[in-house]
């Protein structure tokens, strides 16, 4: 039998194995196999840590969950200046272009999320926690006097988080009217206009 730290550093190759596996050939139809081929290794030796694929896609999406949303945290967290702290954060939200792994995998984990309860509750805890993220970078700036906020700072957080997801996708998705630079502009313009801070000068 593997020893407890073996068995963990093969889940979590697994995890990130099932991630390629659906960057090449998407969720629809994955199968074990796909993933053991992705891994390296024999179906039945992913079927010994993972029995049902439905437990390995929740734990990759997570994973893609927790990864994602501490990267935004770090890159908030990283500037002092409250201005800059809102334009890292929205920068942090966004895909920097359609080959983006991580964000691809989370919109095909979300899609997932229609038909199954568990990955509904993933989806939720990290729209919860980005629009968290987001309203207590908002309400720090609008306490120091940074920001001269419009609207309430919990309907700005969220319809910036509901504007990055949009957005996303589009560029996930390879939509040639849309860029990364494009779309960066718009939601740091929009940002803009309800803190009263002009967001797009900041490099």
């Amino acid at each position: 039998m593997a020893r407890p730290k073996d068995q963990a550093k093969r889940r979590d190759e697994l995890v990130a194995a099932a991630g390629r596996a659906i960057l090449t050939r998407g969720l629809a139809g994955l199968r074990i196999r796909d993933v053991a081929e992705e891994a390296g290794l024999s179906a039945g030796s992913v079927s010994y840590y993972y029995p049902d694929l439905d437990d390995l896609l929740h734990e990759l999406h997570r994973d893609a969950v927790d990864r994602f949303y501490w990267a935004r945290a770090k890159a908030a967290e990283e500037e002092a200046d409250p201005v800059r702290r809102l334009v890292r954060l929205a920068e942090a939200g966004l895909p920097g272009d359609g080959e983006d792994p991580l964000s691809r995998v989370l919109y095909e984990m979300h899609v997932h999320a229609a038909r199954s309860r568990t990955h509904a509750v993933l989806m939720t805890a990290l729209w919860d926690r980005e629009v968290s993220l987001y309203s207590a970078v908002l309400a720090h700036g609008r306490d120091v006097g940074a920001f001269r906020m419009r609207s309430p700072v919990t309907a700005v957080a969220t319809n910036a988080v509901a504007l990055e997801d949009a957005y996303g996708l589009h560029i996930a998705g390879r939509n040639t009217s849309l860029s990364a630079a494009s779309v960066r502009a718009l939601v740091l313009g929009y940002l803009s206009a309800e803190t009263g801070c002009a967001l797009g000068d900041q490099a």
